[in-house]
């Protein structure tokens, strides 16, 4: 016989959690003291979305849900930040929310939220617990549910008298992994289609990759010259300086690549669902019928048809699909490979930062500085912000989970994805980019580096605006700024109250030593760029964006 909150611990240890990320709350407190006898290590946050960000990244470094406990009303609002992230960007995730007792449901009581209704249309699966013996039935579910297929968040609803009821149940049994692969007859055709090409190109997205399906995919790309192009904030699935990959498919693509994908006969879009952002509004390649012969390779049949029509529909998740189609090697040398040579010649140039622009602080330098010093495997985080244009573009990605960026574009992200990358891999260099308005929504959670040992570097562009928004305000409203100014404290004395080490960038020299010295410091830092406002993107000013409208 055990409590609820015994049960759901069980069924965590039986699916290999060892660590959950949460903001406490009376409404489980009975999970709390099953907790304290489990080797489950919890990580309390500062605030629910940075908890939730922190169970997105730990699903998207790993594979394996996150996982995150929050109390009820508030604390689940709160917390579906970060669920809609793991939707949008199909990462795996379990959200535990407390619940108002059974017996009080349906009277609007204290905090009471219907959540079938609040998160059905941004999670994959919301259950409510209405019989505590079920308990490691729901929750092996729920396992299984937030990885197969299209991965994406569970949430599942806590009446606090199912946490404090004792009864007898069956041990908790871990979730079978559900992979799907390829059919032959598909494997054949694209085969075909391949050998009878002109100008391929190659997309891929989406989540379900290892390191080992990584490589796979390089090789094959090496054995049919492909050239290979990364969806939107997937950069960490091909290595950025390998003579086939041609560039990153996001947010202002490189017109030679957005090119190359419009000319091309053949697309093999490889797990990805090639959204409103890398599409360029569903341009490169058009909704519903695509100008090229699409391939559509993804691990949910749902998703295979829903917005495009491919000419090959091949149901299979990118780890399965590589490791067959890897095997398959061209009838003859490929007749593109000079093509691919130099769509690889284009990202380069593309990906080289300029040295000056307006203000005493040039980012183009500091970044060709950081492509120096910072290991192949440190990981960089951020959130969303005209300030990532300097990473997703200027930064050269070289290996597998060394990106935690969040495809649905939400503020916020960056500390609290460091914290978890940083607890997830100790070894490994974490450094989180974050515009002073984007810091600013989860700046709390340096709180929870400090708290932890967790020696992350924060590098806040602080340039005092929402800079997105004021680019889209003087671009369309020219010279009418509104809500857009943005007064901001001393990020650097600010990470010093907290127990942290600060550093303040006001010219572009200041930039390394004070880097060395946050990393030399062993504590959490944030490193304050002070950016002049005209340097909105890395080639365009304001003034230029409202000047020539």
């Amino acid at each position: 016989m055990k409590t609820g909150g015994q049960l759901i611990v069980d069924a965590l240890e039986a699916n290999g959690v060892d660590r959950m990320y949460c903001v406490p709350g009376e409404s489980y407190l009975a999970v709390l003291d099953a907790l304290h006898d489990s080797k489950i290590r919890s990580i309390v946050c500062r605030q629910e979305g940075g908890a939730a960000m922190m169970a997105d990244c730990h699903g998207r470094l790993t594979g394996k849900p996150g996982i995150c406990f929050v109390t009820r009303g508030p604390g689940a609002t709160n917390a579906s930040a970060g669920v809609h992230i793991a939707m949008q960007d199909s990462i795996p995730m379990i959200l535990f929310i407390g619940q108002v007792a059974s017996h009080a449901k349906e009277r609007e009581a204290f905090q009471e939220v219907n959540y079938r209704r609040f998160f059905g249309d941004i999670a994959k699966w919301v259950v409510e617990i209405d019989d505590a013996a079920r308990i490691p039935e729901l929750l092996t579910r729920a396992f299984s549910v937030a990885t197969s297929g299209r991965p994406g968040p569970v949430v599942i609803s806590l009446p606090e008298d199912m946490l404090t009821s004792v009864v007898e149940a069956p041990v908790a049994l871990p979730a079978v992994a559900v992979e799907t692969r390829p059919g032959e007859e598909e494997l054949v055709k694209l085969e075909a289609l391949l050998n009878g090409a002109k100008n391929p190109f190659v997309i891929l997205g989406g989540t379900r990759w290892n390191a080992e399906a990584v490589e796979r995919m390089k090789k094959i790309s090496e054995a049919w010259s492909l050239p290979v192009g990364v969806s939107f904030r997937r950069q960490m699935l091909f290595d950025h300086l390998h003579e086939n990959y041609a560039g990153d498919v996001g947010i202002g693509v490189n017109p030679k690549i957005a090119k190359a994908i419009k000319d091309a006969d053949v697309v093999l879009l490889v797990g990805g669902r090639f959204g409103e952002m890398p599409s360029s509004d569903y341009t490169l390649i058009k909704s519903p019928y695509p100008d090229q012969k699409l391939v559509h390779v993804h691990a949910d049949a749902d998703e295979l048809g829903r917005v495009y029509r491919p000419t090959i529909a091949i149901n299979a998740s990118p780890a399965a699909f590589v490791e067959a189609f890897a095997k398959r090697k061209p009838a003859a040398k490929p007749a593109w490979s000079e093509n691919t040579r130099a769509l690889h010649a284009a990202y380069l140039e593309w990906s080289t930062p300029p040295l000056a622009g307006p203000g005493a602080v040039q980012m183009g330098p500091i970044m060709n500085w950081l492509e120096k010093v910072l290991p192949e495997d440190a990981i960089l985080t951020n959130g969303a912000g005209n300030y990532a244009t300097w990473v997703h573009r200027f930064h050269r990605f070289r290996r597998f989970a060394t990106q935690g960026a969040p495809t649905s574009g939400s503020m916020g992200y960056g500390t609290p994805a460091a914290v978890a990358a940083k607890g997830l891999f100790p070894e490994r260099e974490v450094v989180a980019f974050a515009g002073d308005g984007c810091f600013m929504m989860n700046g709390q959670e340096f709180a929870t580096a400090v708290q932890y040992g967790l020696p992350i570097i924060v590098i806040v562009v602080n340039n005092g605006i929402y800079g997105t928004i004021r680019m889209h305000q003087e671009r369309e409203y020219p010279g009418r700024v509104e809500a857009t100014d943005l007064r901001n404290p001393d990020f650097a004395a600010l990470a010093r109250a907290y127990g942290g080490h600060g550093e303040t960038v006001r010219e572009t020299d200041e930039f390394a030593p004070a880097f060395e010295r946050a990393r030399a410091s062993g504590k959490p830092t944030i490193i304050e760029i002070k950016l002049d406002p005209e340097a909105i993107t890395p080639t365009r000013t304001l003034s230029d964006i409202r000047d020539k409208r």
